[in-house]
């Protein structure tokens, strides 16, 4: 299935010479900021320098004062409380914040998760029941519960109170050009997503969310107790915590996919920047496992290395493992949670190589799925819990919106993953105002869950081609360049500023460059698995620089074969004179070797 690629340069306009000036950048930086939309001399002073005691007061959220206001009353009066999280990486660190402060200021707490197969996503009536067998008198929920609305009812007529924390979509009914929006009747509901809520930033995650409640309790309690220490709720112990708490909420911000702007940004530097200061037993350990000690930890490492393996218990065995580790006493302890995260992790990955090989074979012997232009796979025998990341794999790979069904104790459950352009949860609210086809289902513009009758797979599969509004233009794999920067105009200073734009993530992806190689002149194939290629190339102005290419010399071949002949590429291997030339999209880096250090450029994409 061929993907049309289009490489196109940002246009976003500004005066990059003042810019620089102003704020002691080069142009070329200057010039990147702006193609992350930022326009205003404020948005550029908020990117470069925006500081964590800036961000918005939590009170600003709807319901916050009344969140707090309730909790602190059931604190005090020594009320029994359950914090109900999620079983994902946003889920598990929210609940850790939440439960953890708790704790702190001497709350009668404890912490429960819904098991991914028996329970699927969020609070459910099952919950609630075993919370009341329990003598739990209030809920917390954390990640979860904005589509609650039945199991918060059950809750309420139980007697117990519900406080609802959660950053997903608001569930709503369409009636012609107005959405009716369904909200959980809980005694307080956090939620930015909310049509009336006036918190400026909307895109924290849960953990964030939970973060400001924490946040604002501490205050309130601090107001109760008039200031004084030694007050019925202990604030100043909380206080102290507030440093490891937003830790946690940047290691859920990178790991849930968020967009890593506004407040998520400095949010997220500023817990980078601490995480390994943290005297979390369970995060030195995990940190420990995987062999990270020596390293500066970035977005990348969170989530690419600790992210996964903090959501593997929650994959495949349950997210308490997770949740365990964080709250582990003693460093042994959580030694042993972090190395079976590990271990679970890597079965994880196993499986999901498996079965994405599998999906891959679906599609490539179907000439109706090739067709498709909204992928539907369903793999009966695959883990549940690797459907989301499967749906994740094939969308990079076919740059289609795509779900993945498995089999569940009830029917088929699925998760999906989508494309710019196409908002999944209006289509799954479209398609089920249209046939009716799904049991449940939440989610929002770029990822969903959903469950369904399992002969209704056909019928959903096409009632969302019929529906679909994606077009061959908005389906072409859009390539977007920052600057058109030949090899000459790289120099350490601009490297060095990069960094200043870190961390990377969605919505503040790492800036790339384009030039033109017009001579390979020297190429060799290293690494364990041979898949790093190493070159020494020229451009067509006549800079010679060392670049590397992390592809195998097979996938390096085929690529070439576009063009070239195979005689040509063999030449090239082989050392010989040849006339390949490549355009190229790269990164710049200081490559360290032997204690000697020099500029060499990083190949993300090549066109023949």
């Amino acid at each position: 299935m061929d993907i049309q690629e289009v490489w196109r340069v940002q246009g976003k306009k500004a005066d990059f010479e003042e810019l620089g000036k102003i704020f002691g950048i080069t142009p070329i930086t200057a010039r990147v900021i702006r193609n992350r939309n930022h326009c205003t001399m404020e948005e550029y002073n908020e990117y470069l320098r925006g500081d964590i005691r800036n961000m918005n007061s939590p009170f600003l959220l709807k319901d916050m004062d009344k969140a707090v206001s309730i909790i602190y009353d059931a604190v005090v009066s020594e009320k029994r409380i359950r914090v109900i999280g999620d079983y994902d990486i946003d889920g598990v660190c929210s609940g850790y914040i939440l439960t953890d402060l708790l704790k702190t200021i001497g709350a009668n707490v404890d912490f429960d998760v819904p098991e991914r197969v028996k329970d699927g996503y969020g609070v459910n009536e099952r919950l609630i029941k075993q919370s009341f067998d329990d003598g739990v008198q209030m809920i917390i929920t954390c990640d979860n519960g904005i589509a609650a609305e039945i199991p918060v009812e059950y809750a309420k007529s139980l007697g117990m109170e519900v406080i609802i924390t959660d950053h997903h979509e608001v569930p709503f009914i369409d009636q012609g050009e107005k959405r009716s929006y369904i909200l959980p009747k809980a005694d307080a509901v956090v939620n930015p997503k909310q049509e009336d809520c006036g918190y400026p930033f909307k895109d924290l995650c849960g953990a964030g969310v939970a973060l400001k409640l924490v946040i604002a309790l501490l205050d309130y309690i601090k107001k109760q107790n008039d200031g004084k220490e030694g007050g019925r709720l202990k604030a100043e112990q909380g206080e102290e915590r507030l440093k490891k708490y937003y830790v946690f909420a940047a290691i859920a911000t990178v790991g849930d996919i968020v967009d890593l702007t506004g407040e998520n940004r400095i949010l997220v530097r500023y817990g980078l920047e601490n995480i390994k200061k943290t005297d979390n037993y369970g995060l030195q350990a995990l940190i420990a496992v995987n062999h990270l000690e020596e390293k500066e930890i970035t977005s990348y490492h969170i989530g690419f290395i600790l992210g996964p393996c903090i959501n593997a218990g929650g994959r495949l065995e349950t997210a308490r493992l997770a949740f365990r580790l964080f709250m582990a006493e003693t460093p042994a302890i959580a030694a042993e949670l972090a190395a079976e995260l590990k271990d679970i992790n890597e079965l994880r990955k196993n499986m999901t190589t498996e079965f994405t090989e599998k999906a891959v074979k679906l599609i490539e012997d179907s000439v109706e799925l090739q067709e498709d232009r909204v992928l539907v796979l369903y793999l009966n025998q695959c883990h549940e819990s690797l459907a989301g990341i499967i749906a994740g794999r094939l969308r990079e790979k076919y740059n289609k919106p795509v779900f993945v069904l498995t089999d569940s104790a009830d029917g088929v459950k699925g998760s999906g993953r989508s494309i710019e352009g196409y908002h999944m949860f209006d289509n799954l609210v479209m398609t089920n105002a249209t046939v009716r086809c799904l049991s449940k289902f939440g989610g929002h513009s770029m990822a969903a869950g959903l469950s369904l009758p399992k002969e209704n797979i056909e019928l959903f599969r096409k009632t969302l081609n019929e529906n679909c509004n994606l077009t061959e233009e908005m389906m072409a794999r859009k390539v977007w360049i920052d600057v058109a920067l030949p090899f000459e105009h790289i120099s350490q200073r601009l490297i060095d500023e990069l960094k200043l734009l870190e961390p990377f993530g969605k919505g503040n992806e790492k800036p790339v460059f384009a030039d033109k190689i017009a001579a390979i002149n020297r190429l060799q194939v290293r690494g364990k698995n041979k898949n790093v290629i190493m070159m020494n190339v020229t451009n067509t102005n006549g800079t010679p620089m060392e670049a590397v290419l992390f592809e195998t010399e097979e996938e390096f071949r085929q690529g070439l074969l576009e063009k070239y002949t195979e005689n040509q590429i063999d030449g090239l291997f082989q050392g010989y004179n040849n006339n390949v030339q490549l355009s190229v999209i790269y990164y710049p880096e200081i490559n360290e070797y032997n204690g000697l250090k020099n500029i060499r450029v990083v190949i993300k994409r090549y066109l023949c």
